[in-house]
């Protein structure tokens, strides 16, 4: 198939070997990211404070020596990586190897736009929390939800945002499970890398599940404060019987997750 402008310009760019290692470098920061929400997940399992998401990792980030460099690397590394995911949308995945247009679905491209859109919010929250206006993204998300329960059509689409959160989570737990995240590789793996992905994908396809569980209850109960995504998920988690030993796995599950992604950084087809 004939490439089109705009493909050739994107296919061009993707040949820069800056710009994947550029891209790469956004796996490396959303594994620092996943390790610290999984620190903050096993110390509330001790009684300790925080707020379980990626606002609390940035937070934590921001507060330490040296962080507001780290923040701005890794704007620029999410943002990178949102610019190569989006560039996979247009030439279709693993924009390195030589791919026929005709073979590419339009899911595959839409889980490439999906993820581009991941990186870039993560890019922006990292960018807020290196201005130093940073802002919890749980009340964010129940100060949002309180205005769209004001509404019928504000509550159906709150609800279908739970329903696709809980998908998506889904998701990873079938990827993990399935172990096909194997097919993201440029190498086979072996049990270690196996291991991380099974139990890396799971623990958080689970967490997104719970957190989409929760804003579904939320909107049927109106009660915002519970629409909290990620945090709410993992504090409501606590509270239940055998809590603390279930953070402790959550938590470790979600650091698991972050180590995987440093293997994604090495060995993640581009």
């Amino acid at each position: 198939m004939t490439e089109n402008p705009v493909q050739r310009a994107v296919d061009s760019a993707t040949d820069s070997t800056t710009f994947e290692r550029a891209a790469r470098a956004g796996h490396v920061m959303s594994g620092f990211v996943h390790l610290l929400i999984g620190y903050i997940v096993v110390r509330l399992a001790f009684g300790g404070g925080g707020t379980a998401d990626q606002s609390g990792a940035l937070g934590t980030l921001a507060s330490t020596t040296g962080g507001a460099i780290v923040l701005w690397i890794a704007v620029v590394a999410f943002v990178a990586l949102g610019l190569w995911r989006l560039a996979e949308t247009v030439i279709g995945p693993h924009a390195t190897e030589a791919t026929s247009q005709e073979e590419v679905s339009l899911v595959d491209r839409a889980k490439a736009f999906g993820l581009s859109v991941v990186y870039f919010a993560f890019a922006y929250s990292a960018y807020q929390f290196a201005r130093g206006s940073g802002k919890s993204s749980g009340e964010q998300n129940a100060g949002l939800s309180a205005r769209l329960m004001e509404s019928g059509g504000g509550k159906a689409v709150l609800v279908a945002v739970g329903l696709v959160t809980v998908a998506i989570g889904g998701y990873h737990v079938y990827k993990g499970a399935s172990k096909n995240f194997l097919d993201d590789l440029r190498t086979s793996g072996g049990k270690a890398v196996t291991l991380l992905g099974v139990v890396g994908y799971v623990a958080k396809g689970l967490a997104i599940v719970g957190a989409g569980i929760l804003v579904i209850v939320a909107t049927l109960q109106s009660d915002p404060s519970k629409a909290t995504g990620l945090d709410g998920a993992v504090k409501t988690l606590g509270e239940a019987p055998f809590g603390q030993i279930a953070l402790v796995l959550a938590g470790a599950g979600i650091a698991t997750y972050g180590l995987y992604s440093f293997v994604m950084a090495r060995y993640a087809r581009m």
